[in-house]
């Protein structure tokens, strides 16, 4: 068994295989000019048995022995066919025309038969590695997308094409799937990849480095350690891209699905919650209020009485601001429309604060009594009263809260500026959304982070929008932004 296994790894080396194809090719040219003289034949007979002998072994071994076998077999035919037989003599000069041509055309009918071997083989493997690349195709568009996909990826490419070695580097979350031997750190060596984005062959190590795009943009480094053909690894890193890029494109919808879910879950039960509060809050106030008209009761209870109906008012509002925010959701929306005078949505959203709120000075200023724009006049109020809210909250103490509203070209703009401290830049589109409070002022006053979130979706109806600016030096200013009765009648179609 040692002897077998000791003669496989000689075979296996490719200068004793040529050796043992050379010697057989001269066993069968020795056996056949033994034949050939035992029956007598001739010159032109001869080179055409030794010309069929070239040609086998050029397609059974290759066309360098095939060389070796040519020239041995001319060496035959001279000594022992061409006259005078034994010797190294020519009696007829044509004998030379006639043993070059042999010569020539083995040569030429052993390069043909060799590179139409080569090409047959080239093609088998070119099958081969197409029918390994559909496999590995099919096997990554069968992939499980709930999982990490490089590990299932690593796995069929080793499985598929038979590598040495695997690695494949996610940039997005630094890791680094890898199997089989490395002679040096994966990690590294793909880091480096990525960041250099240098696409790389190493015949030493029989390694090559592919980085992993998406567009143009480096998203991973594929490495492999296998004989591989360039273009086949090429392909390959191109799988790998756009399974990570349907990995990518699947994880943002589910999570964006998720999230959907998850709102409308919350707002059915705001919405429900707040309706039900309704009533009791209904009844506690008007109980409070009953009490306090009573007139008989100790100045304790009534300051008790006071507090409840405050406090039962601040709920009141909080319910019917979370039926605002469910009212507002898109497929819940119906405006009012009408022509609105912006001048009578900043009197309900002032109310009767006789030029004040909460110790602030209130200023209002308009370049127009007839700016105008169609509308849900109550929520068009909502959103200014709600700016108004918000900077009395966060302005310094006896600070002024000023009120303009002009036109630009086919837009409406009401700004509410206040003086207080800056909201940070990063921090500018964040308080617009639902329940979010700046880290940088949630300290100053209480709130439930849904008022803003209020004021941008009733703008949003109103094909609108809201936008805040915010300085150390100048303050900061809430803007709303609505079309004009004209534009706005074109947009919503109205007559």
């Amino acid at each position: 068994m040692n002897a077998n296994r000791h003669f496989q790894r000689r075979v296996a080396n490719p200068y004793f295989r040529f050796a043992i194809e050379c010697a057989c090719g001269m066993a069968a040219l020795a056996l056949f000019t033994w034949f050939g003289l035992f029956i007598r034949l001739n010159v032109s007979a001869s080179g055409l048995i030794y010309l069929l002998i070239v040609l086998f072994v050029a397609l059974w071994a290759g066309f360098r022995q095939a060389v070796l076998v040519s020239l041995a077999a001319l060496l035959c035919q001279w000594f022992f066919f061409v006259p005078p037989a034994y010797t190294w003599a020519v009696s007829d000069p044509a004998n030379y025309v006639e043993m070059f041509v042999f010569f020539v055309t083995s040569l030429i009918v052993s390069r043909l038969s060799s590179r139409a071997e080569q090409n047959a083989d080239d093609a088998i493997r070119q099958r081969e590695t197409f029918e390994k690349l559909y496999d590995f195709t099919r096997k990554a568009l069968l992939l499980d997308l709930h999982k990490n996909p490089s590990p299932q990826l690593a796995s069929y490419i080793a499985s598929s094409f038979s590598v040495d070695a695997i690695a494949i580097y996610d940039a997005d979350l630094s890791t680094l799937e890898s199997l089989g031997s490395w002679p040096v750190d994966p990690m590294e060596l793909a880091k480096s990849t990525c960041l250099f984005e240098a696409n790389q062959d190493d015949a030493t190590w029989h390694l090559s480095r592919r980085v992993l795009r998406l567009g143009k943009v480096a998203i991973g480094a594929l490495l492999i350690r296998s004989d591989l053909k360039p273009l086949t690894i090429d392909a390959i890193a191109s799988l790998v891209s756009m399974t990570f890029d349907r990995y990518r494109g699947f994880t943002n919808e589910t999570r964006a699905e998720a999230a959907r879910q998850t709102e409308q879950l919350r707002s059915v039960v705001l919405d429900r919650l707040a309706h039900t509060f309704k009533t009791p809050l209904t009844a506690i106030r008007t109980a409070s209020a009953g009490l306090l008209e009573l007139g008989d009761i100790s100045p304790a209870h009534a300051d008790l009485a006071s507090l409840i109906d405050e406090q039962s008012a601040l709920l009141n509002e909080l319910a019917t601001r979370l039926l605002q925010t469910a009212r507002l959701e898109p497929e819940k929306v119906s405006l009012q429309k009408q022509k609105v005078a912006i001048a009578d949505v900043i009197q309900d959203a002032v109310g009767n604060r006789d030029g004040v709120i909460d110790g602030h000075a209130l200023e209002v200023s308009m370049s127009g009594q007839t700016l105008a724009t169609r509308g849900d006049r109550e929520l068009l109020a909502t959103i200014v009263r709600q700016f108004l809210d918000n900077a009395a909250k966060y302005s310094y103490p006896g600070t002024r809260i000023s009120i303009s509203a002009e036109q630009c070209a086919s837009e409406i703009i009401v700004a509410v500026h206040n003086e207080g401290e800056p909201i940070p830049s990063g921090e500018r589109q964040r308080i617009f959304d639902r329940y979010y409070r700046s880290p940088a002022t949630e300290q100053l006053a209480p709130g439930t982070g849904i008022g803003l979130s209020i004021a941008k979706k009733a703008a949003e109806a109103h094909n609108g929008h809201v936008w805040v600016v915010s300085d150390r030096q100048i303050g900061t200013t809430f803007y709303l932004s609505v079309g004009t009765a004209t534009r706005s009648a074109i947009e919503h179609g109205d007559q």
